[in-house]
C-alpha cells in the first residue's frame, strides 16, 4: 500500500518551532549582551527572548508527549530517546568536571597560584563545618534517591498511589535541600568575590543547585502528569529521564560533599 510505514522509526512532520527556538536563542543572547553592556532595552529584549524560549520548550514537549500518546514512540524510538538523555547527562557531567578541575587545579599545587598564600585553603579563609548542614543536604538528597527510585517501582509495577506519593516526598526534599543551601550560602563566612576558594566554592556547589532546581521542576511535571494519568508500566520514558537527572544530581553532589566540603576544608578553622 503507498505511503503505509513499514519501520519502527517515526518521521516528524514539519514543524515550525526549531526555526521559533532558534530565533528565541538568538534574541535571548543579544539581550542578555545588551543589559551586559548596560543597554537601557537589554533587560526587555532579555526576558522578550527568555519568554520565547520557555514557549518554545513548552510547546516542543507538549507535542513530544501528545506524540507518545499517539503511539509513535515504539520500542526503537523509546531506546533511541533513551540514548539522546544519557547524552545530555555525559555532557553535564564535563559541565561538572570544569569546576572540578578548577578547584583542584588550585587545591592541590597551591605554590603555583600566588593568591593563595602557598596553602589550602587559603589564608584567611574559614570555611564551613562540612558535618553541619552540608552533611544534612546529603542525607536528604540520599533519601530523595530512594523516594524517586520508590516511585519509579511503584509505576513498574502499576502502583498509581504509590508514584503518586513518591513524587510527592522527592519534590519536597529537593525544596528542602535548595531551603537549607540558600540559607548556608546567606550565612556563609566568604564571598564569591577574593579569593579563588569562595570562586569555585560557589560555582560548583550554585550549579549544582541550580541543577536541583531544574531537577524539581522535572519531577513536578511528572507528578502533574501521573495525576492526569500519563505513563504505563511499559512506556514511562518522561518518568524515567527525570529519575536519570535526579539521580545525576545526586551523584554530583556526594562528590561535592566529599572533595569540596570534607577534603577542601581539612585544617582550616570551622564558621561558628
Amino acid at each position: 500500500m503507498a505511503g503505509a510505514k513499514s519501520h519502527d522509526y517515526h518521521i516528524l512532520e514539519p514543524n515550525i518551532l526549531p526555526l521559533v527556538g532558534s530565533m528565541a536563542a538568538f534574541v535571548l543572547f543579544g539581550g542578555l549582551v545588551m543589559w551586559m553592556h548596560d543597554h537601557p532595552y537589554g533587560s526587555y529584549v532579555a526576558g522578550a527572548g527568555l519568554i520565547a524560549v520557555l514557549f518554545t520548550m513548552y510547546a516542543w514537549w507538549r507535542k513530544v508527549i501528545q506524540e507518545a500518546h499517539a503511539g509513535d514512540h515504539t520500542p526503537v524510538v523509546q531506546l533511541h530517546l533513551r540514548y539522546g538523555m544519557i547524552l545530555f547527562i555525559a555532557s553535564e557531567v564535563m559541565f561538572f568536571v570544569a569546576w572540578f578541575w578548577a578547584f583542584f587545579n588550585a587545591a592541590l599545587f597551591p605554590p603555583a597560584v600566588e593568591s593563595v598564600g602557598g596553602v589550602w585553603p587559603p589564608k584567611g579563609i574559614e570555611v564551613l563545618d562540612p558535618f553541619g548542614f552540608p552533611l544534612l543536604n546529603t542525607l536528604i538528597l540520599l533519601c530523595s534517591g530512594t523516594t524517586v527510585t520508590w516511585a519509579h517501582h511503584a509505576l513498574i509495577h502499576g502502583d498509581r498511589e504509590g508514584l503518586k506519593k513518591g513524587l510527592w516526598a522527592t519534590i519536597g526534599l529537593g525544596l528542602l535541600f535548595t531551603g537549607v543551601q540558600a540559607y548556608e550560602y546567606v550565612h556563609a563566612p566568604f564571598a564569591f568575590a577574593g579569593s579563588i576558594y569562595g570562586s569555585t566554592f560557589f560555582m560548583a556547589t550554585g550549579f549544582h543547585g541550580f541543577h536541583v532546581i531544574v531537577g524539581t521542576i522535572f519531577l513536578i511535571v511528572c507528578l502533574i502528569r501521573a495525576y492526569r494519568g500519563d505513563f504505563t508500566p511499559r512506556q514511562h520514558f518522561g518518568f524515567e529521564a527525570a529519575a536519570w537527572y535526579w539521580h545525576f544530581v545526586d551523584v554530583v553532589w556526594l562528590f561535592l560533599f566529599i572533595s569540596i566540603y570534607v577534603w577542601g576544608g581539612w585544617g582550616a578553622s570551622y564558621h561558628g
